[in-house]
Formats: structure tokens, sequence, C-alpha cells
């Protein structure tokens, strides 16, 4: 890894700003509209004989998890994600992998101003670059149109992925006139192909979704200049260039589709939890951190920015794995919802103090085991990654207070 370019700190002067930041990991969806075209369905599965002109296919903004699946296309069961092992303390450092990067002690000698963040000298990261972040322009961008809330990419740098295939089987399929088609000698393994017809502004097209166990693709392309429905192996091709010379079978159980919907959603989540982590001025090491107990007044109203204060006990919205029975966890916590998600904060200094336990190991296991935590700064200090010792842990936003308790309050993020 190589260090990118300083950038300067975007500022968010709203919680929907930041929240649409973390929003990045979330798995919003896209928003399409649909009309039904009944008469070509005996077409669909008669037609043979016209080609389909190949097409690249985009690459997806974000490699999608590494997922452990039962034979779903054999018995159309739901896929799960695998069970994480309980956390180690960290990975060896080897003196090979060393980058000469400077340490967090270098930084601090030479004295402020600090950076917000500093790479670690055994690399494993990499600092996000707003300005630099490519805006996709494609038709095929899986940008959530009807969340964008007039957040202006020019202005944040940041756009909203989503799996748009994900709900595409509800949206424009379900209780709707379609044919779903299966095919299991394919060298992709089995696949399960869903085509519907419809109009759109006086034009005709084929809506698709292509399953295989790897990915799930969704299009809808115009049926202009076409004097045939294309047939389904031929689409099969056209989407992807190893499903050729297949032969497809409807699919005739009917319970089908209600089977189909639930795999395709089987990732849709939309409950999160996230950690807050309380960063002092030239605090350096993971012990600090999490040792840290008072809450600043601008740190309580960092908290209120990201949602409101609950307590946990009998509490009954998503508890993100916190004690909502016995208080072993604390009695508060931060939670609140965003566009329909469920996110409940882990705030360190809201979680079991232990008197003599250095590591603060009931409040790390909770942080520890989250995939993004949030680094709030009340001063200007500098923050690495590798502070942290975490399996889990792979995204800090790291947040910095100006001119807190102010009319005029904002974040450095």
């Amino acid at each position: 890894l190589f260090p990118r370019k300083p950038s300067r700190p975007q500022l968010c002067r709203s919680r929907s700003a930041l929240l649409s930041r973390l929003a990045l990991v979330l798995g919003t969806r896209g928003k399409l509209t649909t009309c039904l075209w009944f008469s070509r369905k005996q077409e669909l599965l008669n037609s043979t004989d016209v080609t389909v002109p190949e097409r690249p296919l985009s690459p997806p903004l974000t490699a999608p998890p590494t997922m452990k699946s039962a034979e779903f296309f054999e018995m159309l069961e739901k896929m799960q994600a695998p069970k994480l092992e309980e956390q180690r303390t960290g990975s060896q450092k080897h003196k090979e992998d060393y980058i000469p990067y400077p340490s967090i002690d270098e930084i601090l000698e030479k004295g402020s101003p600090y950076p917000l963040i500093i790479l670690p000298q055994f690399g494993g990261y990499w600092i996000e670059d707003p300005e630099n972040l490519g805006t996709p322009t494609s038709s095929d961008s899986s940008i959530c149109e009807e969340e964008e809330e007039n957040l202006s990419p020019s202005t944040y740098g940041y756009r909203l992925e989503c799996k748009g295939e994900a709900r595409a089987y509800r949206k424009h399929f379900l209780g709707k006139d379609h044919l779903n088609f299966y095919c299991t000698a394919s060298s992709l393994g089995n696949l399960i192909l869903s085509i519907k017809c419809e109009e759109a502004d006086g034009t005709e097209y084929l809506r698709i979704i292509l399953r295989s166990k790897v990915k799930t693709l969704h299009e809808r392309i115009p049926l202009a200049g076409f004097s045939k429905l294309p047939s389904i192996p031929q689409i099969a091709k056209a989407f992807c260039d190893d499903a050729s010379g297949l032969k497809f079978n409807p699919v005739l159980y009917p319970k089908a589709s209600q089977m189909i919907v639930s795999y395709d959603e089987h990732e849709v989540n939309n409950t999160f939890k996230f950690g807050v982590i309380y960063q002092k001025f030239r605090q350096t090491q993971e012990e600090e951190l999490f040792g840290n107990n008072e809450e600043s007044a601008a740190f309580k109203s960092f908290l209120s920015f990201l949602g409101d204060t609950i307590t946990l006990q009998d509490f009954k919205g998503f508890r993100g794995g916190l004690d909502v029975s016995h208080g072993q966890t604390g009695a508060e916590s931060v939670y609140t919802v965003f566009r329909d998600r469920e996110i409940m904060f882990h705030v360190s200094t809201k979680l079991p103090f232990t008197e003599g336990d250095t590591q603060q190991l009931q409040r790390k296991r909770h942080i520890g085991n989250d995939i993004v935590a949030i680094i709030f700064q009340e001063e200007n200090t500098p923050f690495v990654p590798d502070m942290i010792a975490s399996n889990f842990l792979h995204a800090y936003i790291v947040v910095q207070v100006e001119n807190p308790e102010a009319d005029n309050t904002a974040y450095k993020v």
C-alpha cells in the first residue's frame, strides 16, 4: 500500500449527511418502475432463432462478501453467512511486512497540527479520499436514487451503493405475470432465470434476472429491432459467456415464487451495529481508548447528533447484541432509525468498565466484533487503525469536532 496525497477533511453539518456516509456499508436498494406486457408470454417459451448481441457487464462497485450456502438451486433454500469465529487478539506482525510510514510517536514529536489518520507501518489499511472518488455515470449504476435525500455527490464526495437485484424480484415479478426457468447442467452450477415483458414510454422491454451460486444479474433490455423474441438460452448467453448451449426448463412448482424471493432477499438486512470510540488528546494505545469513562459536553453532543440515548432495560428495538434484561452491558446506549434501518451504536464510554482490567474486555468484545467503528476526537490528535487489535474491524470513520459547544459546530470526517 502507498499513501495517497493528503485530502482536505470534509465537513458534515447535518445528522443526515454523516449517517449517509455510514450508509455506505448498508445494503440499500434501488427503485425501478414496471409495467406488464402479457401477450409475449407464449412467444418467450417458443422463440429460438434470434441472436441477442453480447454486451460487457459492469463489475460491481463492491465485491460481495464470501458466503457459505446450501444447495439453493436444488432445494431453493436460503443461503446464510458463515458464523464468525471467536475474536483473537490480533495477527502477528512480521518484519517483511514493514512499510516505512512515520510512527505515531514521530508525528507527535513534530508538534501540531496533526493529521486525523496515520497509516499503519505494517499496512492493511488505506485512506478513502472523497475528492478522488469516482461517481458512476452508467445506466447500470447501483445508486439508490429514491434515497438520495438531496445529498449532492459533488458536495460530500460519496454515493450510496445498493444491490438492486436483491429486491428486484419482489418489485417487478412477484404477483405479476412472468416465467421462471431452471438449468442444472451448467458449468456455473444450477441456474434460475426469471423473465417478463413490460412496457415503458411506448417501448417494450424484457426484464430478466439470472441467478447462479456466485452472483445474481438483473437487467432490462429493449425489444426494438427484434422481429422475434430471443430464446431463453440466447438470453442466458447474452448475460454470461459461460452460459452457452444450455437447456432451460420451466419451473412448475406452485410455491416457487415465494422460495425464489426468499433466496433473493437473504442478504437484505435492516439492522446494523457500529462502534463509537472516544479518543482524547494524544491517546495512542488501545488501553487508553477503552479506558475513557468521562463523556465531555462535545462528545455528548455528538452522540445526540448520531441518535437517541435509550435505556437498555426492556428495550424493544434492535439491541445489537446488548443485554436488555439483566443490565450486563450497561444501562444506556445510543440508537436510531435511519431510512427504515435500525442502528445500535456500541459506545465505549457506555459499556461496562471493569476496575483492574487494562484491556477492558467487556467493552472490546462488543466494539472489537463490529465491522465499522467511529473514532471521535475532541482535539486535534492522530489515529492509527492498528491501535485496536481486531480481526473484524475493517473500517474506521474518524470524526473531529470543530467549534464544540457553539452555534457553528461542525465535524471533520
